[in-house]
């Protein structure tokens, strides 16, 4: 996936799994050309979200191995907005198991109707009976079902 590669990128490069926010925003925007700085200041909140990354004050820590970077590899800017849970469960959970993508996205759509209940919360419950470990996309969702339902 382009984020996981571009979020990696600069501690493959580094052959560190620990960086300064200060190091990541000039690996991405100075030394690569992908980004703005502003835009790379926006991709750790991403990756941090997804996490991909885990922030301690001004230090960033990489939660996964990183790949090398594809010859010609330049990502999108589209990776800089915040995605859905669904598209999250999607990507980064379901797809790493034998099913198409096709095939997860169906089960979840049988689950929201038979269920009753939004996109993201199908996604979660999907991922949770197929083994994946989702307790902080549940807690978001659950969240989100609690605003909806108070209205708070």
């Amino acid at each position: 996936m382009s984020l996981s590669i571009t979020v990696g990128a600069p501690f493959h490069a580094a052959g560190r799994d620990r960086l300064g926010e200060s190091e990541f925003v000039v690996a991405l925007s100075l030394d690569r050309d992908w980004f703005s700085p502003d835009q790379a200041k926006r991709l750790i909140d991403v990756a941090v979200v997804d996490g991909l990354l885990e922030r301690d004050d001004d230090q960033l820590t990489l939660t996964f191995d990183p790949e090398p970077v594809p010859d010609a590899f330049s990502p999108d800017e589209s990776i800089l907005r915040q995605r859905t849970t669904f598209e999250r469960v999607l990507d980064r959970r379901t797809t790493e198991a034998d099913a198409s993508k096709r095939e997860v996205v169906a089960a979840i759509n049988e689950l929201q109707a038979t269920l009753g209940v939004t996109t993201d919360a199908a996604a979660v419950l999907y991922a949770h009976r197929n083994g994946h470990d989702v307790k902080e996309l549940a807690a978001g969702v659950r969240s989100e079902l609690t605003h909806e339902l108070t209205g708070e």
